[in-house]
């Protein structure tokens, strides 16, 4: 697949399966997740996309999920961020830029709550940090640290797929553009 992760929707809808099984990946690791969204190209617009992303994963159980949730660096954990967005770093860029920010006393505590979340759920903390900062990600963590993992992994699924459709978004080249080329071939073909 080319290096170039941002694509048009023509273009991701020419790539072959396998091509197309690995963007997606980038988006979300769960193999059934990436697999169907690959099976169901070409898609017609950016929404239709969007919305076959969230069937898809209205479609996955909890081995899909925890699957997804393992790719994920523990927030604030800068050795995790590097090892894990290796292979995303250019779609999942920024997501966790609030705890870049953060005073030590605030990283310190947000280590120490993924790992009791961690210890206690057996998968990390998932939460779409786009926009959040540290401490409003802390906040959401100790409120989320009580519940039980069935909870968890219920609400953990939710945040994962606003983090897929970000970067899907993301991958995408702009919503805007993508709907102005399929305007654009609708016109013509109207002509």
């Amino acid at each position: 697949m080319n290096q170039q992760n941002n694509l048009s929707l023509q273009t991701l809808n020419n790539l072959t399966s396998k091509e197309a099984e690995q963007w997606f990946s980038q988006c979300c690791a769960a193999p059934k997740w990436f697999t169907g969204m690959a099976q169901t190209l070409p898609s017609r617009d950016f929404d239709g996309l969007m919305q076959t992303a969230k069937d898809i994963w209205q479609q996955c159980s909890t081995p899909d999920f925890l699957t997804a949730f393992e790719a994920h660096p523990m927030i604030g954990d800068v050795n995790s961020l590097r090892k894990k967005y290796a292979t995303t770093k250019n779609m999942a860029s920024n997501e966790q830029q609030g705890a870049n920010g953060a005073d030590d006393k605030t990283l310190h505590d947000l280590a120490l709550a993924n790992h009791d979340y961690l210890n206690k759920h057996g998968f990390i903390f998932i939460i779409c940090a786009s926009g959040l900062s540290a401490k409003t990600m802390l906040h959401a963590l100790m409120l989320r640290l009580p519940n039980d993992t069935a909870t968890e992994i219920t609400l953990a699924s939710a945040e994962q797929i606003k983090i897929t459709l970000l970067r899907l978004e993301k991958g995408l080249n702009s919503k805007l553009e993508n709907e102005l080329e399929h305007k654009l071939e609708k016109g013509i073909q109207t002509s």
